[in-house]
């Protein structure tokens, strides 16, 4: 017996420093430098303001009415957004329950029975006893407190969860809404297109008629024409899916969007990511990586505490008429009794050893979750800020582009009158200038895209 309480006494002093102790980052965490510094090619994304695009209000992001509207709608009725608010409120209860634990349970447990007995004149005989028990674990090694701090870290998981879960509801949202956009605009081009074809085609029949041009060159443009449409087709049924993806996301049947159009959309001017080292408290994923290190910590605190012996104190208390075996009339008798227990594992064929070695693997395999979690995190930025940067670049020369196809189908028009320039020259640059406007829509969107993109890595639409 005092070999065992040395033992006791020795894991106890080497275990206190941390079974009571709570979860703190570990030093070994690092965000520095977790994503590339854009200020060589863009100094307005320098990353050394400690201002940060993360934390500005969705509203200030998406500032078209109509997308708010859809967001609002989205964040309402989305199941996937309801789901994960029970979730919270299922580990809050949880939580609570985790508290209670520290306080002694109570429970009446009433017998009474009736027997035939004579005592006296009478024949019957009514036994009873009204005692009311209480148990109390005594929390000297840590269990119910690594218990208790455990679920709180699971109940700010959950949160962080649901976070998680509204950040990429408010960012679908505005993707699918800005993808809309970009299908509008590019079926308008498509269809102008289809008009200049169009009065291209008719011109070139016009022209052989004339006996000026071939057969040859008004089937090749008739064939550029048809192209076009089928084109225009698949662009209206990309429609008709991307309004669909959208109205299941916002908890409706597939139907109509209502919506505004590309050219009216503003970009945020300030797009400051701050210091990398603010990801850690904003950005879900990287808060849920870290609640796991928190409880794989505690679990481990718990697994060191069950070395340790449980100290309970039970009492009963309360009224019964039946004494020592005797049945006593009017009035009851009060009874009461209080006793304290204490179990210390001796041996459980290694399964205490066990659970320790591999809570302490699970804590080591979280820890290194969270690190990777947290280079993921720097990556999205990373990506988010060049997808910016180059969609932007892109934007500009496409437009310039657009200008110089539109000058050149016009010059190759009025050269083909002349007969100074062929057919293939003419539908050469509808196409290349078809091509440009298409291009420049798309990197309207992109650079929308990039701005949802740098707004989700960074942990944006926080509640």
């Amino acid at each position: 017996m005092k070999k065992l309480m040395i033992f006791i006494g020795a894991l106890l002093v080497m275990s206190s420093c941390r079974i009571y102790k709570s979860y703190e980052r570990p030093d070994s965490i690092d965000a520095t430098d977790i994503y590339r510094d854009p200020v060589a090619v863009n100094e307005a994304l320098a990353v050394t303001d400690t201002a940060n695009f993360g934390n500005v209000s969705w509203r200030e992001v998406f500032r078209d009415a109509q997308l708010q509207s859809l967001i609002e709608e989205g964040l309402a009725n989305n199941v996937n957004m309801q789901a994960a608010i029970l979730r919270v409120e299922e580990a809050k209860a949880l939580l609570t329950a985790a508290h209670l634990s520290f306080l002694p349970s109570l429970a009446v447990a009433p017998q009474g029975s009736i027997s035939s007995v004579r005592i006296g004149n009478n024949n019957v005989v009514k036994n009873y006893t009204l005692p009311i028990s209480a148990s109390w674990e005594i929390d000297l090694f840590g269990k119910l407190l690594n218990a208790d701090r455990n679920a709180k870290a699971s109940y700010l998981k959950s949160q962080a969860a649901e976070q998680a879960v509204r950040s990429q509801l408010i960012c679908g949202i505005a993707n699918a809404y800005y993808s809309l956009l970009m299908l509008d605009r590019q079926v308008e081009v498509t269809e102008e297109n289809v008009n200049l074809v169009s009065e291209t085609l008719r011109t070139m029949r016009a022209y052989k008629e004339a006996g000026m041009t071939t057969e040859a060159a008004v089937s090749q443009t008739e064939g550029s024409f048809h192209q076009i449409q089928a084109s225009l087709a698949d662009l209206k049924r990309q429609v008709r899916e991307v309004e669909n993806s959208l109205s299941v996301l916002l908890g409706r049947t597939p139907q109509s969007i209502e919506r505004t159009t590309l050219a009216e959309q503003v970009v945020p001017e300030n797009l400051s990511v701050g210091v990398p080292v603010q990801l850690l408290s904003n950005r879900p994923d990287v808060l849920i990586a870290e609640m796991n290190l928190a409880s794989a910590y505690y679990q481990t605190n718990q697994a060191i505490a069950n070395f340790f012996p449980g100290i309970n104190i039970t009492g009963t208390a309360g009224w019964t008429n039946g004494s020592g075996g005797n049945v006593i009339r009017n009035p009851a008798v009060f009874l009461w009794q209080v006793m304290g227990s204490l179990a210390q594992p001796i041996f459980q064929h290694g399964k205490l050893v066990a659970n320790l070695k591999v809570s302490k693997r699970e804590e080591q395999i979280a820890k290194m979750n969270y690190q990777q979690t947290i280079l993921e995190a720097g990556k999205d930025v990373s990506n988010a800020l060049y997808l910016y940067i180059t969609a932007d670049e892109k934007l500009k020369e496409h437009q310039a582009q657009v200008e110089s196809m539109t000058k050149a189908v016009e010059m190759s028009k009025e050269l083909f009158k002349v007969a100074k320039s062929t057919y293939l020259e003419i539908i050469s640059a509808e196409q290349s200038l078809l091509n440009a406007q298409l291009n420049e829509v798309a990197d309207s969107f992109q650079r929308l895209q990039a701005v949802i993109n740098l707004y989700s890595a960074l942990g944006g639409g926080r509640e």
